[in-house]
């Protein structure tokens, strides 16, 4: 996400380190590399052009050419220009009324019902909500399928009539049910086209009129660049939207519709999805992606996931065996799994300054662990327990079970035994011991 806009804007902003004198000259060739670095990125060209003007004045006016560091100075202005671009703030998503009411909107294909799954399972584990996920396609059998299979995954309820032709009578029965049974957030999954048309934008309309929902939602694949900006507009011109929603940010994007989409429909991108897990969605803070645009990282994104999966009691129970030499491999496969709950691992390294443009030719596979999760799976709960107990014969049987190699078994277990050792001497008040031992080797 946005790698070839961060790396054209880096080489764009060195144009002013290491010159003797500052000029407007200086300044205008880094910002026509900037305006071209932003319409590669499939931004708008009128959009790219204003961006440029606006920093211009800004860096003239901030004294730039005299500024003892006027590289630092630019990367500032450049910094603060793109939050503004992407909207400022973030923007909450309104829960009112009584149900509150969230319809979905955008293109077949644009990950409307995948999404729709996401945000009732935040929802639900956020915000405590007791969400209702209403099936509104009735074009598409696979639609309401895939709800009810979203549903079942995340254990939210979902309500269909795959009957009924009607999608206005279909949420209007939804609301009652959710009024009946005391759910307090429905949210309504609706028909989508492979390109704009009159009965979808009818259709999408009618249930606007019949449910006033209070929450409008406008759900767009990134990967469709300019094109999403577009359709924003048509869809925004019809229904009035409240935010917008960005899908498949992990993919191969340049990053123009994010860049771009506020300042065309003047509505707030709320949401964006960066994978296929339930857990994949992020609340869309214009601030943290200009950082992790300039390659400053999103330290306070990784820090939130970290606490989402920290569990107090587990860790005081993990540190009284690691004090008591205790820790085991069970120990270790449970905080795998709480490293993969937290996303995306390349998206995760994108998140700590420098690690995202040293990481960028770093092929880091999501089944990364399957490996370890094989090898550990194989092994007996004693073995578990007790890895020195591992002899040549138990590590051969251990790797023909997992599919594996004796190496790679091997390997898993010195990486626990490292593991081990390390939290052993941060959890035991050792750490200016570890520091030390660092600094020695340093």
């Amino acid at each position: 996400m946005f790698e070839n806009l961060a790396d054209r804007l880096e080489r764009s902003l060195k144009i002013l380190k290491g010159q003797g004198s500052i000029s407007e000259i200086n300044v205008a060739e880094t910002l026509k590399d900037v305006r071209k670095a932003l319409i590669e990125a499939d931004v708008n060209y009128k959009i790219a052009k204003q961006f440029t003007e606006d920093v211009k004045k800004k860096a003239i006016g901030a004294n730039v050419l005299t500024a003892l560091k006027p590289s630092q100075v630019m990367v500032k202005i450049v910094h603060d220009e793109l939050v503004e671009l992407m909207g400022g703030t973030k923007s909450e998503i309104k829960l009112t009324g009584q149900p509150a009411i969230i319809l979905m909107s955008g293109l077949q294909g644009s990950g409307k019902t995948t999404f729709a799954g996401k945000l009732a399972n935040m929802l639900k584990t956020k915000k405590y909500r007791h969400p209702l996920l209403v099936a509104g396609d009735v074009y598409r059998p696979a639609a309401i399928e895939q709800l009810h299979i979203l549903g079942t995954q995340i254990d939210v309820p979902v309500y269909s009539e795959p009957e009924k032709k009607d999608p206005v009578k279909i949420v209007q029965n939804a609301i009652k049910e959710a009024k009946l049974k005391g759910y307090d957030t429905v949210i309504v999954d609706t028909a989508g086209r492979l390109a704009i048309d009159k009965e979808m934008m009818d259709e999408i309309s009618n249930i606007k009129k019949a449910i006033n929902p209070g929450e409008i939602l406008f759900v767009v694949d990134a990967m469709t660049g300019q094109d999403a900006v577009n359709t924003a507009k048509e869809f925004n011109d019809r229904l009035n939207f409240d935010g917008v929603v960005l899908t498949k940010l992990d993919g191969d994007t340049r990053g123009g519709a994010a860049l771009s989409i506020k300042s065309v429909v003047d509505k707030p991108i709320k949401f964006v999805g960066t994978g296929e897990k339930m857990e994949a969605i992020d609340i869309f803070y214009p601030e943290r992606m200009a950082d992790r645009i300039l390659g400053m990282g999103d330290v306070v994104s990784l820090v939130e996931r970290v606490q989402e999966q920290f569990d107090k009691d587990q860790a005081a129970a993990l540190t009284k065996k690691l004090a008591k030499d205790q820790f085991d491999l069970n120990d270790f496969l449970t905080q795998i799994g709480q490293i993969k709950k937290m996303g995306n691992l390349k998206d995760l390294a994108a998140m700590i300054p420098g690690a995202g443009k040293a990481m960028k030719n770093v092929d880091i596979d999501d089944d990364a662990f399957k490996s370890i999760e094989a090898v550990i799976s194989s092994m007996t709960p004693v073995e578990r327990k007790n890895p020195g107990i591992i002899n040549g014969t138990r590590r051969k049987r251990i790797a023909d079970g997992s599919g594996t190699t004796v190496a790679d078994v091997n390997k898993l277990l010195k990486q626990f035994e490292e593991s081990r050792k390390m939290m052993k001497m941060v959890s035991t008040g050792g750490m200016k011991q570890l520091m030390g031992q660092l600094q020695r080797k340093g």
